[in-house]
């Protein structure tokens, strides 16, 4: 029964399989409840105490009995709820082994399906690929639990499309005269040429019908973008018909072919930590760091802004009476700053506002990419903010085959609540002081050092709230880490 209810999923999403709880498929529409993580495997006595705001606790996969199990790769794994802001822990994660399979042509003949299974019973079916990943929500969990859920399939089904053409390298997929999917030739992709009475271009021509190479490489950088949008589509439709609030960052791991694509869209960070250095894999995308297109499209497009919010930049709020004096400011254009004469329209609020973690788009969120958020509106006023925040993450892709790895190089994943607290160079040697101390056949030595980043950024509760060790204060947000080793999987 359990067979075919995981073949009716994969089905759902196009050949996925993977150890996801039935009926997660992209095209599902039921509610989505809140939960943790299934692979924590929580009894109903640790839900409750793990909804203790008073004393945090950090969770692992080895907390529980013999139920748990080491996840794959012995990936070490911590979280801990928030220090009082909502009621629910709003991080959530995903850890997955996803098989991806071809995609059937739609319009295949009997004599083509013949062959076809003659040729998959001949051959080692699709590909497999490792997944983690970090989703931290905001103004609710629906957004974080529904990209927990299905974000990995999105991928999947992304891939089935390019499956041949990474497996292969040197067979296409089936294509139409007409098809715009590419054919391939080596290890990268081409687009098509039509067969029958093709004539070579003339010299005037062939300026114009240059063909690009496209590696495997950014097929499957497109691909994970390509998820990511579906997977921001779908939960639009969620919060539609079941009226799902608030978004999510989401930071993703896609291990293929011994690549590590790490795709990221917000504020949750990922580092390597190979030989003792720190290598930073990602980028945060706050209001800052992104404020160049902000301002470029709220330039673009000023209907955008509402009558209410200028694209402009100045150093501080503009007052009534300095119209007609000279100020600071800078637009889309610059990095720098230079002087203008302040005008009536300088009065209104600035799109992008504030400085370092108190930045905000439209006085309203502090990331600017992220899933979700779609029915997202400025204060008292029915300006969306959506149309300012993107879905389309940036991918890193590290190629794991091209270096020689020790038994403590790992790449760190965390939320923001992590790295508000401690820098790259503190993470990283609290991760080698623990793996360090334990023998390097351990397998729970990398959720031990999950667990020990989990608690220093919370610190202990003392009067005053709860302080890391040098008495700053710790962090108060959710905090969700993953650990992945490197040893051994090249």
């Amino acid at each position: 029964m359990m067979n075919r209810v995981k073949a009716a999923v994969a089905q759902l999403v196009g050949g996925a399989v993977s150890n996801s709880s039935p009926g997660n498929g992209p095209e599902s529409s039921f509610k989505f409840q809140y939960s943790r993580p299934a692979f924590l495997h929580l009894s109903w006595e640790e839900n409750e105490r793990a909804a203790d705001h008073s004393s945090r606790p950090i969770l692992t996969p080895s907390e529980g009995d013999s139920r748990t199990k080491l996840l794959p790769w012995d990936t070490g794994y911590a979280e801990m709820l928030e220090a009082g802001k909502s009621a629910f822990n709003e991080d959530q994660a995903a850890r997955e082994i996803v098989c991806v399979e071809r995609r059937s042509p739609k319009n295949r003949t009997v004599a083509d399906a013949v062959k076809e299974d003659e040729r998959v019973a001949n051959e080692k079916q699709g590909l497999e690929f490792h997944y983690w990943a970090l989703f931290d929500g905001h103004a609710g969990t629906g957004a974080a639990v529904i990209a927990a859920k299905l974000l990995h399939l999105h991928i999947c089904d992304q891939l089935r499309d390019i499956v041949d053409i990474l497996r292969d390298g040197d067979i296409p997929p089936p294509i139409s005269l007409t098809s715009n999917a590419g054919a391939v030739t080596g290890d990268v992709a081409k687009t098509p040429t039509h067969q029958g009475d093709w004539e070579p271009p003339t010299d005037s021509e062939s300026r114009f019908l240059l063909e690009k190479e496209i590696s495997h490489e950014y097929l499957i950088i497109g691909a994970i973008e390509n998820a990511f949008r579906q997977m921001d589509e779908q939960i639009e439709r969620e919060q539609r018909s079941h009226g799902i609030l608030g978004g999510c960052c989401a930071l993703a791991v896609v291990y293929l072919l011994g690549k590590i694509y790490v795709a990221n869209a917000g504020d949750s960070r990922a580092i390597l930590i190979r030989n003792g250095e720190t290598i930073p894999l990602s980028n945060e995308f706050t209001p800052e760091s992104e404020r160049q297109r902000l301002q470029y499209l709220g330039y673009l497009q000023p209907h955008l802004l509402g009558n209410e919010f200028t694209h402009l930049e100045f150093p501080r709020r503009i007052q009534h009476r300095e119209i007609g004096r000279m100020m600071l400011y800078r637009d889309y254009s610059m990095t720098g700053w230079a002087y203008k004469t302040i005008e009536e329209d300088d009065l209104k609020f600035p799109l992008v506002y504030g400085e370092g973690k108190k930045a905000r788009v439209m006085a309203t969120i502090g990331v600017t990419r992220g899933l979700g958020d779609h029915n997202l509106k400025v204060h008292c006023s029915n300006i969306h903010i959506k149309p300012f925040l993107s879905c389309i993450p940036e991918v890193k892709v590290y190629d794991v085959t091209k270096y020689e790895h020790g038994v403590d190089d790992v790449i760190v994943l965390g939320t923001d609540g992590l790295w508000d607290v401690i820098s790259d160079r503190e993470v990283a040697d609290a991760v080698i002081h623990i793996l360090s101390n334990c023998e390097p056949d351990n397998p729970n030595r990398f959720t031990l050092a999950a667990q020990d980043l989990v608690m220093r950024s919370r610190g202990i509760l003392k009067e005053h709230g709860w302080r890391l060790s040098n008495d700053r204060l710790g962090s108060g947000d959710d905090i969700s880490v993953f650990v992945i080793p490197l040893y051994g999987h090249t």
